[in-house]
């Protein structure tokens, strides 16, 4: 089968406006919130003397979290659109599709596939001309099959998958902490902006920054803890969309996850192995897209681990000689009543 041509990524200048839109909200409540909050808290208009040097110690504060925060965001905002979320890799047999059902034991025997067909044969996309690998679906957006594949997200015109979902989290992470920030801290402004003697543009500026920062952190917030309840249990939108999501007008059962390995073994596959970077944007190092292990993978290591401290255990422990009466002889009976008992 013929593989179809790949569409260069950022190819479309109109996909980029819901980024652009993006980019434009955070400058706005970047600039309310330092120039009609921040700002006046520093009271450079008032005599050293006479300011307030608790409202000028909380603004230090508030501008320093923000501005972590802030740039926290931007970074997991850039990596988001910039990395690749990984796709089903060229020139491999183990992914090449042939077009008939021949496969080569071989090449079974060294992948394993969980997910396949009804008929049980194995998956492949009639776009791209592969087999595909267990989580991997085929973006008609993006044209190309994503590996771990989330869902599609317009706000960054990238796929969310396997190599970029930790960004993708961190993102969510850092969007409702700024936005709670925001929301919570600009309060005290939006008080004093009523005010009978403050500027008209002020008080709506103050208004408008409020506003917007709860409905924003109100939405985000909520998606956030939807993506929170997916990671404890190791599951994507789509694989959420298919076990809830009726099929042929009856409701399928909930299961759980196949891929589901603890809360902390789930939370070290979307963070990362170490918790010191859990919530930093660098790459997890965990896994290649490709292979997962399932919770019937990780038991068959256990029992197979399980097996040899058996078989060590075994060859350890001597049986003792039977008797012809039926006892059992101890070959050290002698020995140990000689030596005497330390105690």
């Amino acid at each position: 089968m013929q593989q179809s041509e790949k569409q260069p990524r950022f190819g479309e200048r109109a996909k980029f406006y819901p980024v652009a839109f993006l980019v434009i909200t955070m400058g706005c409540l970047y600039y309310i919130y330092v120039a009609f909050h921040i700002i006046p808290m520093f009271q450079r208009d008032i005599p050293v003397d006479r300011r307030d040097d608790a409202r000028v110690a909380r603004a230090v504060m508030q501008l320093i979290a923000f501005h972590v925060l802030t740039g926290m965001l931007v970074i997991c905002y850039i990596q988001s659109i910039l990395t690749h979320p990984g796709e089903i890799p060229d020139n491999d047999v183990r992914w090449a599709y042939t077009g008939d059902n021949r496969q080569d034991p071989n090449v079974l025997a060294a992948i394993n596939i969980q997910e396949v067909k009804k008929s049980g044969d194995r998956r492949h996309c009639k776009w791209c001309g592969k087999y595909k690998p267990d989580r991997c679906h085929h973006c008609r957006v993006c044209r190309t099959c994503i590996l771990k594949m989330d869902h599609h997200c317009p706000w960054i015109y990238n796929c969310v998958g396997f190599h970029n979902y930790k960004y993708f989290f961190l993102l969510l992470f850092y969007s409702v902490a700024d936005l709670h920030l925001i929301a919570w801290t600009m309060f005290e402004s939006v008080m004093r902006s009523w005010d009978i003697n403050t500027p008209f543009l002020t008080m709506f500026f103050c208004l408008f920054g409020e506003t917007l920062s709860n409905f924003l952190g109100m939405l985000i917030t909520a998606f956030f803890v939807f993506h929170i309840w997916l990671m404890l249990r190791s599951m994507t939108t789509i694989e959420f969309c298919e076990k809830k999501m009726p099929k042929g007008g009856k409701e399928t059962q909930d299961v759980g996850s196949v891929y589901d390995l603890g809360c902390y073994g789930n939370i070290r596959n979307v963070l990362g192995p170490n918790p010191l970077t859990w919530f930093i944007p660098v790459e997890t190092g965990i896994g290649d897209g490709l292979n997962y292990v399932t919770s019937e993978t990780r038991l068959t290591k256990d029992m197979e681990g399980g097996r040899g401290i058996r078989k060590k255990t075994h060859q350890k422990q001597q049986r003792l000689p039977r008797q012809q009466d039926g006892t059992y002889s101890n070959l050290h009976s002698e020995e140990s009543l000689a030596r005497p008992s330390a105690r």
